[in-house]
């Protein structure tokens, strides 16, 4: 891998929503990198509960005074948005051995396809290890409010 001028990560997913897991990660990430760019993967074969322009503002509403921060959607595979971007580095968050397997299995194919990009596995701190936006999503079919699973200060009512 040559020289980077600086230290700038994409953190990529669906972030449907963006929970206080995802937060945790990118918070660690903070202190490794210089810039991290939150990428919204726009799947339009997948009908989510936000609309990408809801995440994407949800997301810049959470990190509204933090400038190294930027939100964009993309679609396409995240090694090509790197390499268009920039971005030297992959930040993922893992939760448990699923998710090792599961972000093992990428970064060693983004490996051979991108060998410039490398990726950076954090793990969610255990407070957190339980939140998924898959659970955020149940919970809110059920009439449920998950607020103590989201981000401080996010009402999620407010980007439906």
């Amino acid at each position: 891998m040559g020289v980077l001028k600086d230290r700038s990560a994409l953190f990529p997913g669906s972030f449907d929503p963006f929970t206080r897991g995802h937060k945790s990660i990118v918070d660690q990430g903070l202190s490794l990198f210089d810039r991290i760019v939150i990428g919204v993967g726009a799947n339009t074969d997948k009908r989510g509960l936000l609309t990408v322009a809801n995440r994407i503002r949800l997301i810049e509403d959470i990190y509204r005074d933090e400038p190294r921060i930027t939100v964009a959607s993309y679609d396409g595979l995240t090694g090509d948005f790197c390499r268009a971007e920039g971005l030297g580095f992959i930040l993922r968050g893992m939760r448990n051995t699923v998710d090792y397997e599961y972000e093992r299995g990428i970064m060693l194919v983004n490996q051979t396809l991108f060998p410039e990009i490398m990726t950076v596995l954090l793990f969610t701190p255990p407070e957190y290890a339980a939140v998924s936006s898959s659970m955020i999503r149940e919970l809110m079919a059920f009439g449920r409010d998950p607020v103590e699973l989201m981000p401080q200060n996010i009402d999620l009512k407010n980007y439906l």
